[in-house]
Parts: structure tokens; C-alpha cells; sequence
């Protein structure tokens, strides 16, 4: 229960019917509650009572404050007797978005109030609920403040010098005996927050470190991923319960001592990870201690799944697509593809352009589901751990071409557990010799499945990447109906989405799957039937599920995609189906007489133009060959091309044959076919009211558990 719900229950505040007027009953005080601050101001209220435990009467908001000939108004003031005289903690409450200068501000603005003339309170708390920053006035002379890691708790004599422990320690009524030896204090566990609060943690983080230009917006993302990374690994390292995080505000320690107590986290972390951050941290130790603010009450291990993926992706989603042109697998269509595949927790699974992660994440989160069909996960808490950890570890890859990017990656698969040890940073178009110079894993034919988005529209030049000539679909298609045979020759270029579905094919194993993005131009230009045609020998189509025009639209790509699912043929099957094509291309040349007919009507075109040149000549024998030449040139054309025209009807007519007849000549087998107009977000990406892809996809997976099964 929210504390908001929480404090309607306990009828200590109420709404109106459009939620648009608070009211706090204990003093008969309405406010408009779509003002950001009053959010805020409406939950710390509430806090205050149910988390710190201050009885209502002695808390008044809205109170008028002299500041000499000045009067100002304090957001909240708590007292420390039941009359309200004595001022004991000054609280002013901020919208949730406001920057790090403002915030100072606020701090400043408060702790003015603390000493005016008529107040002169003994705590300070300044929060805007991402933010919470605390402070206990001195009030001898001259007045000053010290920062430290909470308010006391009602009762509450001498705070402890930190704020959040493993597993947090209830209060005195629930038998807490004394803490530190001479107080009782109610201690805080890490909490798990929700995706749009993670996402403006992580925002306002950066922004902080960005300082609106004084560092390189990269930099700043670089820097913010390794006190994540610190965060993380403070929440994972073993420690006893009631033994306090290292990754908080601790009373009486400069911002000194709290870079050296995160650069020995990141140290530790470094020995297990090396791979992960080769990099020292460069951040001052203010820039530390802020950061530290933003993040030390957040449990980023616990909080789920689908709100980290979300909310990591939302914060990098336009920095990275301003940055270098990438477009995230939107959520829905990430789920759809892992949900519908039979990825199990002894399958090696692929993403060959993952950019920051989310299929790998998905396959990870399908297998620890699948971990709780045999293993308690708190009673048989080991066994549940190994057998998806082990997959993780194992059998889950990714490569990525932007060092950056790739980083993220692991960093975001660090955040969800793990899983992030095999993803590396490489052109993905390169061999598995290449490829296994940083992993031994990436080996051609040992993948059962290969979950991917690869970039669309940009192009393999031939000039710039040596690779090009190795890709059959690099090279110019064989023309079957062309008179004389010629090799096949490298092409000038090729488009990325193109070489990668051959890629992909040289990396499964046999039988092994592939679910690819793809744009719909390859299912329908008439200019890539080549590509169909390779597609038909490597793989048994499975599916083709249409998305809707705004699938990636939200995401910043508006080109038209599907998704492609295919199964790898056995090599023996390629192979037929290869030699069934050709064959049955030379009968239909063979029964049409196609190289005799061609020859045949170039030698009467011939005739013709010669023909041409004798009456030229004839007509005026000093004429030069030369001269001939050009006065036929008009004439010359014309035959010529009535003559292609001829014979591209004549190719057309064989190409038809051969389309026709194909369908008859190949096995025929069942396709799975859908059109998703609805997928669960518009697009802007705000949530519709349904998703096709989850009915779909239900079907999908019984379509593939029959083919598994040998029964279509």
C-alpha cells in the first residue's frame, strides 16, 4: 500500500473526486495536488507518520515564518512538544525534477528558516523524494549545520552515523534491543522503486555529473556506470543482517572518505570483473558524494526485471540515438520473440547486434522462471541460483560494434544479476576466428538460438571491409538465364540486415533458430528475390509476424518491419533443395529451348544491322565505317531494343515457369503468418488498451512446439 493509500485509510488526508484537491484534515488545509510539489509535500507528510513515527498534532504544514521585515512560509515543521512552540525539524519539499542548483538552493532557503527568529529548530530536511538531503543545526555561536544521514525517529535521542542495513532493523515494540549500545532506532532496508522513478534517478544523476557542459555528456554516462556498478556490487557483496551498506551517507566523514569507501568497492568489483571498467574512476569526490545522495536508498538488485530494463533503456534511449544513431528493440516486440522461442537453460543463445541488452535480459529472466519449476527460491535458494546463473555464465552471448554501447550492455545485464561475461565488443560481421580472439564462445554451428535487431539502412562497402567477399550475399546473384556463365562477382556493397541473416545462419547449429527484425523491403522488392532465395536453402521459413508501421516509431526508426523466425536446414537439406532448383532451372531452359531461341534471335538481330550497313554503303561507297556506324545509330537501337524487350518477355515467361513449378518441386510445409496492428503502445509509446502479440504469440509457440514435435 502506498502511503498515500495508507494515509486515506488512516484518514489523515482526502481527495476530491477528480484527485485534483487534497485536503489535510488534522488541519482542514486544502491544496491543488497536480502542483508536483504538493506530491511530494503529501508523502513526506505521510512519512513522517507512518515511517518516523511523529504523532499528527505535533506537525504543522504551511507555517508562517518572520525572516526580519520578511515573511516566508516553511512547507513542514515538526515540534517537539504537543503544543507547537518548540520548532524541532524545518522540512521544505521540492517537485521531483529539480536540478542539483536548485536543490542547494533549497538547502540554503531551509536551513535560513532553522534560524530565524522564531523558529531556530534543531534538524533540517530538504527532499524531493529522488533527492533527500539532512542536516542537524548547531545552534551556538555562530550557527552551523552538519550533514548526517536522517532525522531522528520520534523518541529517538542520538542518531546512529548511518541510515541503511542489510535487511534494516525494526523498532523498539518488535523487540530491537539497543543499537550502537545506547539508543533504539528504527533502521532502513534498501527500497525497490518503480520504472518512472528509476528513470529520473538515473536522469538527474547524469545530469549532475554533466553539469550542463562542464564534462562530455559520454564521460559523465561512463562515470555514472561505474558508481552503478559500485552500487551494485555493494548490494551483492555478503554481509550480515543489521550490518550497514557501504554505498550511503555516514555521519561525520568528509566527501574524502566516501571516495576512498567507493573506489574499495569498485576495486573489489574490478578483481572479479576486470573486463568490465578497465578504467579508474575520475570523478572528484563531491561529484561522488552527490551521486551517492541519488542512489543509496534504491535496492537496484530487487527491483524487477521489466522496470530496469525499461527505465535503463528510457535513460539512454535519446542520449544514445542523439549520440550514435541506435534503436532499441521496443519491450513488447523483445518479450514476444523470447516468449514464443522453446529457449530452455541448456540453450547457447545469440544477439549479434545487442545493443544494450534487452534480449539477452530476456532470455535470462525466461530461463530464472524456468528455475522456479524445480527450485524454491528461498527454500532451495542455491540450487535455484546455479541452474540460471550457470546459463547465464555459459550459454548467453551478445556482440555489440560500439565500445560504449557494449559496456552499457554488460553494465545493464550487471544490474539484472548477471549474464554480462560473453557479451563483447565487435563489428558482428566479422568471422568467428576474429570473434574468438576475445571469447572462445563464439564459434560458427554451436548457437540453438539467435535473437536479434540488427542495424537497418546502412551499408558494407566493399572498399572499407575486406569481409564482404567472404558472404554469399555479398556477391552479385548468378544469373540462370544468362547465355554465358560468368563467376560470380563481389558486389560494390550490401546492406547490414542482409549479410546478417547469413551471419546468423553460419553461428546456429542445425535445427537451431533464428528470430530476426527485419524491414519489409526483403519479404517484398522484387530487387532482393536473390535474398529469398538463399533464405528458402539456409532455413525453414517458421514465421512471419507484420508489425505496425509505428513498432519503432516511438524509438526514433519509422521504417515498415517484421519479424522473421526461421529454422537452420540440415546441410544435407540445403543441399537438395539447392540442386532441386538448379536442376529444375535447366529442364525449364532445356524444354524451352532457351540458349538455342537466344543465340537464334541474336544472330537474325545481327543480320538485320548488317543488312543495314551493306544498303549504307551501297548507297555511297566512299563512306568510312565509321560514318556507317553513326548513320545506322538510330536504326541500330531500335533493333536492339526490341530485341532485350524480346528476350526479358522471354525471361519473364521462364522466370513464371520456374516460380510456378518450384512449389511443386521443393517440400511444402506450413507457414506461420500475422499481422499485429496493435501492439500494446502507440506511437508516441503510451500504453493502448491490448497487445496482439500476446495472442499471437501463444499460437506461435504452439506452431514451433509442433514443429519440434515433427507434427507440421
Amino acid at each position: 500500500m502506498t502511503p498515500i493509500e495508507l494515509g486515506i485509510r488512516e484518514k489523515l488526508i482526502s481527495f476530491d473526486g477528480e484527485r485534483k484537491i487534497i485536503t489535510y484534515i488534522n488541519q482542514n488545509k486544502k491544496r491543488h495536488f497536480d502542483n508536483p510539489e504538493e506530491k511530494v509535500q503529501a508523502e513526506t507528510f505521510l512519512r513522517l507518520v507512518f515511517t518516523y513515527g511523529y504523532p499528527v498534532n505535533r506537525i504543522r504544514q504551511f507555517v508562517t515564518i518572520q525572516m526580519g521585515s520578511e515573511v516566508k512560509q516553511a512547507d513542514i515543521i515538526v515540534y517537539a512538544d504537543d503544543e507547537c512552540e518548540s520548532p524541532f525539524i524545518v522540512i521544505e519539499c521540492k517537485k521531483e525534477e529539480i536540478t542539483d542548483q536548485e536543490f542547494e538552493r533549497a538547502v540554503e532557503q531551509v536551513y535560513s528558516y532553522a534560524n530565524s527568529g522564531n523558529v531556530h529548530a534543531k534538524y533540517v530536511w530538504v527532499t524531493s523524494k529522488i533527492k533527500d538531503q539532512y542536516y542537524e543545526v548547531i545552534q551556538e555561536k555562530p550557527v552551523s549545520r552538519i550533514e548526517i544521514p536522517d532525522i531522528p525517529q520520534y523518541g529517538v535521542g542520538k542518531l546512529a552515523s548511518y541510515k541503511y542495513v542489510k535487511g534494516g532493523v525494526s523498532n523498539a515494540e518488535n523487540g530491537v534491543g539497543e543499537i550502537e549500545g545506547h539508543y533504539k532506532q528504527k533502521f532502513f532496508e534498501l527500497e525497490t522503486v518503480n520504472e518512472s522513478e528509476l528513470v529520473k534517478i538515473f536522469v538527474q544523476a547524469h545530469q549532475a555529473l554533466w553539469g550542463g557542459g562542464q564534462r562530455n555528456p559520454s564521460e559523465a554516462f561512463d562515470e555514472l556506470d561505474k558508481l552503478i556498478f559500485c552500487k551494485i556490487w555493494d548490494e551483492k557483496h555478503p554481509r550480515k543482517i543489521g550490518v550497514p551498506y557501504d554505498f550511503q551517507i555516514f555521519r561525520d566523514e568528509d566527501s574524502a572518505d566516501l571516495l576512498k569507501r567507493i573506489k574499495a568497492l569498485y576495486k573489489e568489483g574490478q578483481k572479479r570483473d576486470p573486463e568490465v571498467f578497465k578504467d579508474e574512476i575520475s570523478l572528484s569526490s563531491v561529484e561522488v558524494q552527490t551521486i551517492v545522495k541519488y542512489l543509496q536508498r534504491i535496492n537496484l538488485s530487487n527491483t524487477d526485471l521489466d522496470s530496469k530494463g525499461k527505465a535503463f533503456e528510457t535513460f539512454m534511449g535519446s542520449y544514445f540515438r542523439g549520440d550514435f544513431g541506435q534503436y532499441f528493440t521496443p519491450r513488447a516486440i523483445v518479450k514476444f520473440i523470447v516468449d514464443s522461442l522453446p529457449i530452455q537453460r541448456d540453450s547457447k543463445v545469440l544477439d549479434t547486434s545487442c545493443g544494450s541488452g534487452g534480449f539477452l535480459l530476456y532470455a535470462l529472466d525466461k530461463v530464472r522462471r524456468q528455475a522456479k519449476y524445480f527450485y524454491d527460491p528461498i527454500r532451495e535458494e542455491k540450487n535455484h541460483f546455479v541452474y540460471w546463473h550457470d546459463f547465464a555464465e555459459k550459454n548467453l552471448f551478445g556482440i555489440e560494434i560500439n565500445k560504449q554501447i557494449a559496456r552499457t550492455a554488460k553494465m545493464n545485464m550487471i544490474i539484472h544479476d548477471d549474464g554480462h561475461t560473453n557479451v563483447i565488443s565487435s563489428d558482428g560481421l566479422v568471422n568467428d576466428t576474429e570473434l574468438q580472439k576475445q571469447n572462445k564462445g563464439f564459434q560458427y554451428g554451436t548457437f540453438d538460438f539467435i535473437i536479434t535487431n540488427p542495424p537497418f539502412g546502412s551499408s558494407i562497402k566493399l572498399t572499407e571491409k575486406a569481409y564482404l567477399h567472404q558472404y554469399n550475399l555479398g556477391k552479385k546473384e548468378e544469373d540462370w538465364l544468362a547465355v554465358k556463365a560468368m563467376n560470380a562477382a563481389t558486389r560494390d556493397s550490401q546492406s547490414t540486415e542482409i549479410l546478417f541473416i547469413e551471419q546468423c545462419h553460419r553461428f546456429l547449429t542445425e535445427q537451431g533458430y533464428l528470430a530476426i527484425v527485419i524491414p519489409d523491403g526483403i519479404l517484398t522488392n522484387s530487387s532482393l528475390q536473390y535474398v529469398r532465395d538463399n533464405i528458402e536453402e539456409m532455413f525453414r521459413i517458421v514465421a512471419v509476424v507484420s508489425m505496425p508501421q509505428t513498432a519503432f516509431t516511438a524509438t526514433g526508426a519509422g521504417v515498415k518491419s517484421s519479424v522473421l523466425f526461421l529454422r537452420k536446414h540440415e546441410q544435407k537439406t540445403s543441399e537438395k533443395i539447392y540442386h532441386q532448383k538448379l536442376s529444375l532451372k535447366d529442364r525449364i531452359k532445356k524444354d524451352n529451348q532457351y540458349i538455342a531461341t537466344v543465340e537464334k534471335w541474336g544472330k537474325e538481330k545481327n543480320d538485320v544491322i548488317k543488312k543495314l550497313e551493306s544498303e549504307a554503303k551501297k548507297s555511297n561507297p566512299t563512306l568510312s565505317k565509321k560514318e556507317i556506324t553513326e548513320i545506322i545509330k538510330p536504326q541500330k537501337s531500335e533493333i536492339q531494343a526490341a530485341f532485350t524487350e524480346k528476350i526479358n518477355l522471354f525471361k519473364d515467361e521462364l522466370i513464371e515457369k520456374y516460380l510456378t513449378n518450384k512449389k511443386n518441386v521443393l517440400n511444402d510445409y506450413p507457414i506461420f503468418m500475422a499481422i499485429a496492428e496493435d501492439i500494446g503502445y502507440d506511437a508516441t509509446g503510451k500504453p493502448t488498451e491490448s497487445n496482439e502479440l500476446d495472442i499471437i504469440g501463444t499460437e506461435l509457440t504452439k506452431f514451433i512446439n509442433a514443429i519440434e514435435k515433427g507434427n507440421v
